[in-house]
C-alpha cells in the first residue's frame, strides 16, 4: 500500500516528464516580467506569494478547490484541518499548503508536456521560482495531470481503492472526490467528499453522516486562513475534466484521434440525477472568459440540470496546447469532431447529442474556431 501511495502522491499537479522550460510558458512570462520589472511579488504574513501569483497569472480565486488527502510533496502540513489549496485556469493549476515551503505551480507547456515549478512561500529580497526535475517527477512521471478520489483517515493519509483513483467527467458522481472538500448542492446524488474513514481498521469506508450538499466549511475549517471560504463543486467537475483533457492533448497521435474527439464531446458523461448548484462565484465568471458565437453562445455555459456544460464540446479545444499541436493532428481531431456533429455517424454513443445539440455546437464552433472544418 506505501508504493502505491507513492504512485499517487499528488492529487493534482502532475505530469509526464519534465522538458526544458519554453520562454512562452505562463511561469517564463511571469519570470520575464520580473526581471524587467514590469510585474512585482508582493508578501503578505497570511498568503506570502500567493495571492500575487495568482493575480499575475489570471487565475481567479473562485476556481480554489480544496483537498486533505497527505497527496503532495508537502503532506505533512496538510489535513481535514488544513487543506491544500488548489486554483487554476487553462494553463495553469497552483497549490498553496498552510505553513508550508513553497507554492507548487504545475503549467501546461504550450508546445506539449507540463512542467512544474516551485516559489519558496518565505519573504525574499529576490522572489524566484524554480524549475522542479525530481522531486515532483519522482511520483509523476507517468501520471499527468489528474484530479484522484481516495479513501482518507482521519489524519488526512490516503488509502487507494482498486477499482477507482484518478477521476475525470465520466465517473459516476458517487465515485467523486474522496479526500476532497466539496461546497455545494446536488439533490440526492451522493459523493465520497467531506468525509474520512470510519476507523483506521477500516479504511474503505468512510464516515458520511452530514457530508452531502455542505454549503459552508467553517464548521470544518478556518476558512479564514484560506483565500475563499469554499471548495465548489462546479470548479471541481471542471477541473476534473481539464486535467484529463489536458493529457488526452498533450499525447494526441495519429492512434489516438478518435479518444481524443470522444473526450472532447463529453462521451460517456453520466447524465445528472438532480441540478447541481456551486457556492462561489466560479459558475458566473468561468463562463464570462468566452469566446461567444453570433447568438452569444460560448462553449463555457454550464448546464449543471442534466450535465455539466450547456454545448458539450470542450473548452480546452481553445487553448494553446491544442492549438500548437501538430498540424495534421489538430486537423484530423476537429474533422472528426465535425463528423460527430453530423448525421453522418449513428453510433449509439453519441446518441446523447440530440439534434440540436449538435446544431448549437457546431455553430458555436464554426463561430469562434476558424478552420473548425464544414459550412
Amino acid at each position: 500500500m506505501a508504493s502505491l501511495r507513492n504512485v499517487l502522491l499528488l492529487t493534482i499537479l502532475s505530469w509526464f516528464a519534465a522538458p526544458a522550460p519554453q520562454a512562452e510558458d505562463a511561469v517564463a512570462r511571469l519570470s520575464a516580467r520580473i526581471s524587467h520589472g514590469e510585474a512585482f511579488l508582493e508578501y503578505d504574513e497570511t498568503f506570502g506569494y500567493l495571492r500575487s501569483v495568482l493575480r499575475e497569472l489570471s487565475i481567479n480565486v473562485d476556481s480554489q478547490v480544496l483537498v486533505f488527502s497527505k497527496t503532495s510533496m508537502q503532506r505533512d502540513h496538510i489535513s481535514p484541518a488544513t487543506p491544500r489549496a488548489i486554483y487554476f485556469n487553462d494553463e495553469a493549476a497552483v497549490g498553496y499548503v498552510r505553513g508550508g515551503d513553497w507554492i507548487e505551480l504545475s503549467i501546461v507547456q504550450p508546445h506539449g508536456g507540463l512542467q512544474y515549478y516551485t516559489l519558496e512561500n518565505r519573504k525574499a529580497a529576490t522572489p524566484a521560482f524554480q524549475v522542479e526535475t525530481t522531486r515532483c517527477n519522482g511520483c509523476h512521471a507517468m501520471s499527468g495531470m489528474t484530479v484522484a478520489s481516495s479513501f482518507p483517515a482521519a489524519d488526512g493519509t490516503a488509502f487507494f481503492s482498486g477499482t477507482f483513483g484518478f477521476i475525470d467527467h465520466r465517473t459516476p458522481i458517487e465515485n467523486r472526490w474522496g479526500g476532497w472538500y466539496v461546497t455545494g448542492t446536488h439533490g440526492r446524488q451522493k459523493h465520497m467528499g467531506n468525509a474520512v474513514a470510519i476507523s483506521p481498521a477500516d479504511s474503505f469506508h468512510l464516515q458520511t453522516e452530514g457530508t452531502q450538499n455542505l454549503t459552508s466549511l467553517a464548521s470544518r475549517i478556518d476558512t479564514t486562513r484560506y483565500m475563499a471560504p469554499t471548495s465548489d463543486i462546479v470548479a471541481l467537475m471542471t477541473l476534473e475534466h481539464q486535467a484529463r483533457m489536458t493529457n488526452l492533448i498533450i499525447e494526441a497521435n495519429d492512434n489516438t484521434v478518435n479518444k481524443v474527439a470522444d473526450y472532447m464531446l463529453f462521451v460517456g458523461e453520466p447524465a445528472l440525477t438532480d441540478p447541481v448548484k456551486g457556492v462561489s462565484t466560479f459558475t458566473r465568471t468561468f463562463p464570462e472568459r468566452g469566446p461567444r458565437d453570433k447568438k452569444g453562445r460560448s462553449l463555457r455555459d454550464f448546464d449543471l440540470t442534466r450535465r455539466l456544460f450547456r454545448y458539450p464540446l470542450s473548452y480546452m479545444v481553445y487553448s494553446n496546447v491544442f492549438a500548437n499541436l501538430k498540424p495534421t493532428i489538430r486537423s484530423k481531431i476537429l474533422q472528426r469532431v465535425a463528423q460527430i456533429l453530423t448525421t453522418e455517424v449513428a453510433d449509439p454513443k453519441y446518441a446523447f447529442l440530440s439534434t440540436e445539440d449538435r446544431s448549437a455546437i457546431r455553430e458555436i464552433a464554426h463561430d469562434t474556431i476558424p478552420d473548425f472544418p464544414g459550412p
